[in-house]
């Protein structure tokens, strides 16, 4: 070891001078030294000669370059990295010989390992803190797709009272060398206490899961003195990481939290899939606090009044009621108030309440009656606890037409008083608002949006139609104005009038609604709608999250959700789409949102389960449903499935979505001819140019008949309007597969990735 020690000395003696040894592990030995061209103490860190032999000069140099690119107040930099020739001349080579280095600042402060090995435990406040720095710069380096592969208490350093996290990037520089060699060698890709299930079963495609689940184990390790698993030998340590459970972290610490446990117990899932999706959302949940869960929001489900009515016409009138009362009550920061897509469902059921609010998972149900004759208006109201299925309160209003919105807000402020919330000035405002104070005119906007859901051009015709008879009926309003902003984008998105003016008429209504009310939450979507259409995604995201802080709707919430894993970033796409779905459980689009953030995920499986569930359940018959649960299906290799479902909403002949559709139908059928004939159609490649998600179904049709040039012209159009999911496109989309490597592929990948580091969210 003198011998080797010696040899670096002299290989190094012009840049560094060798002081002595600071420890060393399976892959390398860290010696302290001085950069002499910049006096300061630096670590040399010098992988064994075995190993450098089977890393190779141009892989080591490739991993090194990626990680000296990164930057964060919690990563420790790295200086400098080379290759040295440890012989002298003459010399015979004793089997060191080139060895390969790299130079990291020299932390004075202790190592991890060093406090636990004098402290054992650490407090729940210090260890939780460690965590949320160690989680940082995961995060940090996950974005870039850098893993860190051997997250484990020595290579997490304090400096200053803070941390910083060692060794990016290097075992990954070990793994790309390939498992077999370097096993045959006697070294480990990883730490046995700290290593993810994946990483012991050698599974060759790993992501940042896997180091959320390593520092699992170290927080267990904190907290309890121990890691999860522990037993003689490593390789019954590696065998517990693969099949036994971790004991609850509350059986060794009673200090902790039951948030605290729950997260640590979810980051140790066996698969990836049962784990958090990021460091980030892992150390969010550690900070959650049982004073949280006690004050969740009351839920409450508005059940759609009954038409008591001579006239059965009039039962518009009970429906308008019901949708009325549903938006009073979401107003309200304190209430989780289903939406009426969801509660439309239950319109003339016979199931009772309790059976009702377990579906829908709310605490109290709201049910009524109307009874209109002339002008003459009776309600009556009752609030239940559906959980033991009691009334709590129940009264009876009559009046007039014109008194109906009066009417309303009373009937909202009641319930209210009955569930003990105390409304905030701003809410008192907001429920003495009229959007649009006409009983007529307001169905007639519920309408329109009704049957601009069906995504047809007969229901965009229907509900423009509708909206400009309500404008005439009762002059301007700001929130028909956005209805109509909404449909015009509608129109054009889906193919239907796909002209410049049609968006140029989107945005003139937009502005009309803006003008009347600044703080109109659907001009806001409606706006970022057409401007995303204009190539501004930034747009989009940025007014449609000013319309959820406006006005918190399903609508605003699951698009967020799908843009945002369109973009990449997952785990906000996760969280808006699962709060539309708590808004609107039974609507279809929330669920929707939800598979699709599994699907860019890569998590096919998961992504099927979600997508099929919500198709049959909600929209059996919809051809854009059908669409994308043939898109789940293909993407994870159910050809065959795919191709059947394809095949059947072809045969709807709808039009749009019928002939998206057939493209793949004949894609799957490799009809070379019958893809290109299918293009051809102007209206189709008009509306595929202007969008973000069509251009990458063609590009998938087109590799799949073998036109690799033509494909490769498509995918700019879906990365200029915003798929900036490049993880997506170039590790998980099957049908590209083909195009990896191509120079125009990689070059498009990498435009993608600079513009979704750029992207603020």
């Amino acid at each position: 070891m003198d011998d080797i020690l010696d040899r670096m000395k002299t290989a190094l003696q012009d840049r560094y001078t060798i002081e002595r040894e600071l420890g060393t592990g399976g892959m390398a030995t860290v010696y302290l030294a001085e950069d002499l061209k910049h006096h300061r103490k630096v670590a040399v860190k010098v992988f064994h000669p075995e190993l450098a032999a089977a890393l190779g000069t141009e892989r080591f140099f490739r991993e090194i370059t990626i990680t000296a690119n990164l930057n964060h107040p919690h990563i420790l930099p790295l200086l400098d990295s080379g290759k040295a020739d440890s012989r002298t001349s003459g010399q015979a080579d004793s089997g060191l010989g080139e060895f390969l280095y790299y130079v990291m600042p020299h932390v004075e402060g202790q190592s991890l390992r060093e406090r636990l090995n004098r402290d054992k435990q650490l407090s729940v406040d210090d260890a939780l803190k460690i965590t949320s720095q160690v989680a940082s710069a995961l995060s940090y380096a996950h974005s870039r797709e850098i893993i860190h592969r051997d997250i484990k208490p020595e290579n997490i350093l304090f400096q200053a009272g803070e941390v910083v996290v060692a060794d990016f990037g290097i075992a990954l520089a070990v793994d790309t060398a390939g498992g077999t060699r370097l096993t045959e060698t006697g070294f480990s890709l990883g730490t046995p206490a700290y290593m993810s299930p994946e990483q012991v079963s050698g599974e060759e495609e790993i992501d940042g899961r896997s180091d959320v689940y390593a520092l699992a184990c170290v927080l267990y390790e904190m907290l309890a003195g121990d890691p999860p698993f522990i037993a003689s030998n490593p390789r019954a340590v590696l065998a517990k990481h693969m099949t036994d459970p971790a004991p609850p972290i509350t059986t060794v610490r009673l200090d902790a939290a039951q948030p605290v446990a729950a997260a640590i117990a979810k980051a140790l899932g066996k698969a990836p899939a049962g784990r958090f999706d990021s460091a980030k959302a892992f150390s969010e949940a550690l900070f959650a606090t049982e004073v949280e869960a006690a004050e969740e929001k009351k839920s409450i489900v508005v059940l759609p009044f009954e038409n008591l009515s001579p006239d059965p016409d009039n039962e518009y009138f009970s429906d308008g009621l019901t949708d009325e009362l549903i938006a009073e009550l979401s107003k309200i920061q304190a209430l989780r108030v289903i939406s009426r897509t969801s509660t439309m469902q239950f319109k003339g059921t016979k199931k009772r309440i309790p059976a009702i609010a377990q579906e829908l998972a709310v605490k109290y149900a709201v049910e009524g009656t109307v009874r209109r004759a002339g002008d003459a208006i009776r309600i009556t109201a009752k609030l239940i606890d559906a959980g033991v299925d009691a009334q709590l309160w129940s009264d009876r209003y009559s009046g007039t037409l014109d008194d109906v919105f009066d009417l309303q807000e009373d009937l909202a402020r009641r319930i209210t008083e009955a569930l003990s919330i105390v409304l905030s000035p701003a809410e008192e405002e907001m429920l003495a608002r009229r959007p649009i104070p006409d009983a007529r005119a307001y169905d007639a906007f519920l309408l329109a949006r009704h049957e601009l859901l069906k995504l047809t051009k007969k229901g965009v015709d229907r509900a423009v139609e509708l909206i400009n008879g309500a404008l005439e009926s009762i002059g301007d309003s700001a929130l028909l104005h956005a209805t109509l902003g909404y449909a015009y984008w509608a129109a054009y998105d889906f193919g239907i009038y796909h002209e410049e003016e049609t968006l140029d008429r989107a945005e003139a209504s937009v502005a009309k609604a803006m003008h009347l009310d600044s703080e109109q939450p659907l001009a806001y979507l409606a706006l970022g709608l057409a401007r995303y259409k204009r190539r501004d995604m930034q747009a989009l995201i940025d007014n449609a999250k000013h319309a959820v802080a406006l006005d918190p709707t399903s609508d605003a919430m699951w698009l967020l959700g799908f843009c945002l894993a369109e973009i990449g970033f997952l785990d906000e796409a996760k969280r808006y789409s699962e709060e539309a779905i708590a808004m609107d459980p039974l609507s279809l689009f929330p669920a929707f949102a939800r598979a699709v953030v599994d699907l860019f995920a890569g998590d096919f499986t998961a992504a099927n389960a979600r997508m099929l569930a919500a198709r049959e359940r909600l929209a059996p018959n919809e051809p854009f449903s059908g669409w994308w649960a043939a898109q789940c299906l293909a993407y994870s290799g159910r050809e065959e499935e795919a191709h059947e479902l394809y095949r059947q909403v072809a045969d709807m002949d709808v039009g749009f979505w019928s002939d998206h559709c057939a493209l793949f139908q004949r894609a799957l059928e490799e009809d070379r001819d019958g893809v290109l004939e299918l293009l051809g159609k102007s209206d189709y490649r008009r509306a595929a140019e202007t969008d973000e998600q069509y251009p990458i179904h063609i590009a998938n049709a087109l590799t799949l008949v073998g036109e690799i040039d033509e494909a490769l012209r498509w995918l700019p159009h879906a990365i200029d309007f915003g798929f900036l999911n490049y993880k997506f496109l170039s590790r998980h989309n099957r049908f590209l597969e083909p195009l990896r490597g191509d120079p125009r592929f990689e070059q498009l990948m990498e435009i993608a990735r600079q513009k979704q580091d750029a992207f603020r969210v």
